[in-house]
């Protein structure tokens, strides 16, 4: 497979001729709908109009530092590849009735406004039932729809800090450290599309849809995983190991290197033992300090010593080309080493995603695989891209639509 190839295909995708109404805006909600539609799925991206003075459609699409033309990014296209763009505004009568229609035809609607606004636009199933049993209503918020935090605003940032993670990351003794992703973000995204299509599979079955809820809140607290059961349970508190080490096993942490750092991961009895004969020390094996998991735990700084003095010696490459396929082992990169790492490449990593205004606009391809094939990338919409081609499919004419773009409805 080349690098940056589109891949297409002929056969039909495994949500092909499922729709999707999106009530969404920047990261979680875009990032949870662009996987849907990467899998086939059409998601109608519902934007409000530009006003005098205000920008319409998707807040992203004025996130900068970089711009693709007028009302669009490229942090924008991130997240809104093969999507439609509706310009609508919901709130007001003609437009709310265009929303119904489209509920009408449509498989799930989602939102990830604050918790107290699905109500308020009365997109929940209640709302929306009449016109459509089989909808399926899914919420993304941070804190909920009911509950003393319905109406709070909410960020990743905040989530990582109240859920514990910025404690559990950094080097002992330094100030707690937020992970350098929106981790919390783009987990929920993916948690809300799983939820969805499951919902969907059930109201397909029985006929009756419902409203899903999840919460950048319980996802981020659902993946404390084992460190919280060992706290509810044993009252057992995980800290920070040196050099981002696992809690209990020995050696499973980073090492310097000539020319950086090494993370080594020797989780079975086999990979320790291969890692000391690969390293040219086969007396670590049957020493006593280092015979079992135990023993490497309790004396973890004496053969932290010991590994550093060999590993140093040579450059991460060169331990790989030692190591790999026979020790799980990786070398540390920055990101542009990351994404111009020749494997991630050659593997298809990256994708063209062709934009009106840079014809070689590139992103990183949808990690699922399709009968072999990742999906091809359409850029993002510019706002409303696609109102006049809904709006026809749902019956108006030339007419209707000119005097709906007159009042601001469209």
């Amino acid at each position: 497979m080349r690098a940056m190839e589109t891949i297409n295909t002929n056969r039909p995708k495994p949500l092909q001729g499922i729709r999707i109404i999106a009530l969404e805006q920047y990261g979680a909600g875009p990032f949870c709908t662009m996987n849907l539609a990467d899998l086939g799925a059409e998601i109608i991206k519902i934007e409000s109009p530009a006003r005098e003075g205000v920008p319409g459609g998707d807040s992203s699409r004025q996130s900068g530092p970089y711009f693709m033309g007028e009302d669009d990014s490229q942090f924008f296209q991130t997240f809104n590849r093969n999507k439609r763009s509706l310009s609508l505004n919901t709130r007001s009568p003609e437009g709310r009735e265009i929303l119904l229609k489209l509920v009408a035809t449509a498989d799930a609607v989602v939102n990830n406004l604050r918790g107290d606004q699905p109500a308020k636009l009365g997109i929940t199933y209640d709302d929306l039932k009449h016109v459509n049993p089989r909808i399926v209503c899914a919420h993304l918020s941070g804190y909920g729809r009911t509950g003393p935090r319905a109406a709070w605003p909410s960020y990743d940032y905040l989530m990582q800090a109240e859920s514990g993670y910025l404690n559990l990351t950094g080097e002992p003794g330094s100030p707690p450290t937020r992970m350098g992703l929106s981790i919390v973000d783009f987990l929920t995204g993916l948690t809300t599309a799983f939820a969805m299509t499951a919902a969907m599979l059930g109201a397909s079955r029985s006929g009756q849809g419902c409203d899903i809820d999840v919460t950048l809140y319980d996802v981020a607290m659902q993946q404390l995983t084992y460190p919280a059961t060992w706290y509810l349970n044993e009252q057992h508190l995980t800290e920070r190991m040196p050099r981002s080490g696992h809690p209990f096993v020995v050696p499973c942490e980073m090492f310097p290197t000539s020319d950086g750092w090494l993370f080594v991961m020797c989780i079975t009895k086999k990979f320790w033992e291969n890692f000391c004969t690969l390293l040219e020390r086969p007396d670590l094996i049957t020493d006593s300090r280092f015979a079992d998991f135990e023993d490497r735990l309790a004396n973890r700084d004496a053969l932290a010593e010991i590994l550093d003095a060999i590993i140093s010696r040579k450059s991460a490459s060169a331990w790989m080309q030692t190591l790999a396929g026979k020790v799980p082992a990786a070398p540390v990169l920055t990101m542009p080493q990351a994404l111009d790492n020749p494997y991630f490449k050659e593997m298809g990593g990256i994708t063209e995603q062709p934009h009106a205004v840079r014809p070689d606009f590139k992103v990183v391809s949808s990690p699922i695989r399709v009968n072999g094939q990742r999906a091809a990338a359409l850029a993002g919409p510019s706002l409303g891209a696609d109102t006049v081609a809904l709006l026809k499919e749902l019956g108006m004419d030339e007419n209707k639509i000119s005097s709906l773009q007159a009042q601001g409805v469209i």
